[in-house]
């Protein structure tokens, strides 16, 4: 496993039921600030072998990305589980971002 994927899984995985991080945020802390899609992939490849917790990163402006409605609707669902509202698809960044 390449060392950014490694950082990314463990930065994923360590952020506290209640907070997000965006792409970009997740990609600064683990080292490369250029590559928001790239975790995005990492997101989308590895959430389920690793248990990630994936419903906790959103994009920069806090928005749920999900194109499809089902699983838009999950996302929201478990945000919402761990007390982060989210109003028409987005979060209050200011209030539930982790903070770095």
């Amino acid at each position: 496993m390449q060392p950014f994927t490694k950082s990314v899984i463990e930065i994923i995985q360590d952020i506290p039921e209640g907070k997000v991080m965006t792409y970009g945020q997740v990609a600064r802390v683990a080292g490369n600030p250029r590559a928001a899609r790239q975790v995005a992939r990492l997101l989308h490849t590895m959430s389920e072998k690793h248990s990630l917790p994936w419903h906790r990163v959103v994009n920069a402006k806090g928005n749920i990305v999900i194109k499809d409605e089902a699983g838009s609707d999950i996302q929201r669902m478990a945000l919402e589980s761990e007390g982060i509202p989210v109003i028409n698809g987005k979060i209050d960044l200011s209030g539930y971002q982790v903070e770095q």
